[in-house]
């Protein structure tokens, strides 16, 4: 197998649907018969096992740990599989162990799976800090998620800000309209030119599910669940885009 493609997930603020497009955009990978890896970045809060009503026993933190103690022997020992197309690797247990983790590590888990899969998301928190700006510099693809909301563009743009003066160029934006179908403030246009860019793609209100939750306690994931919503065609363009694009192409 060829080397998959990195795809960083990444939103300036926290409760704008990150986790959930992570979810969905792995489901919309899967129904298309790739291998997807959902890596759990955000370490001090992760969702994606909680949000897969999943038990796990090794986490990131395991894999670190043992590496850096000589006792890996098989990555597949941290490795957490949901279907056939859809493993993960959770975030720590505990958030205090968060800090104890080695960015170089971090660095190693993704080069060991690269091979295994043909897409790896990474999820991560919100909060600018190393271990995400170590994901942003390692992905293939950056898939930056904003919502209709001052702050979420505020946020944003100092990030976008950031990225534009170290020539980052292969990066994508989302407007997720799905979280709070009723934050209108501003038209399209507006948006380009707070964030000085343009919106690659928006996931409208109409995926706004009032049972969303009922899904996340079953461990269920709605692109797997249902594919005759409206906006599973925007999930499956997104996800032809990331796995055929590349920072380096």
């Amino acid at each position: 197998m060829a080397k998959g493609k990195v795809v960083c997930i990444y939103g300036a603020k926290g409760g704008i649907g990150k986790s959930t497009f992570t979810l969905n955009l792995a489901g919309v990978i899967s129904n298309i018969k790739k291998k997807v890896l959902i890596l759990d970045f955000d370490l001090s809060n992760g969702a994606i096992a909680c949000s897969l009503n999943s038990n796990i026993n090794k986490t990131i933190f395991n894999f670190c740990e043992d590496y850096a103690n000589n006792r890996f022997s098989d990555m597949e020992n941290y490795i957490n599989s949901y279907n056939e197309n859809i493993d993960f690797i959770s975030s720590p247990k505990d958030p205090r162990q968060a800090n104890k983790i080695d960015i170089k590590l971090l660095d190693v888990l993704i080069d060991k799976c690269a091979y295994k899969y043909d897409c790896i998301l990474i999820d991560t928190s919100y909060v600018l800090d190393e271990v995400n700006v170590f994901a942003l510099d390692k992905s293939d693809n950056i898939l930056f998620m904003t919502t209709n909301d001052i702050v979420a563009l505020k946020n944003l743009k100092n990030v976008l800000n950031i990225m534009n003066d170290n020539d980052f160029k292969n990066y994508k934006i989302i407007l997720n309209n799905s979280v709070y179908p009723s934050k209108d403030y501003f038209s399209l246009f507006d948006l380009k030119s707070i964030l000085n860019n343009n919106i690659d793609y928006i996931i409208s209100s109409s995926f706004y599910y009032k049972k969303m939750d009922n899904l996340i306690i079953n461990g269920e994931i709605a692109t797997l669940k249902y594919n005759n919503f409206n906006d599973y065609k925007i999930f499956e363009l997104i996800a032809n885009d990331v796995l055929k694009e590349g920072k380096d192409e």
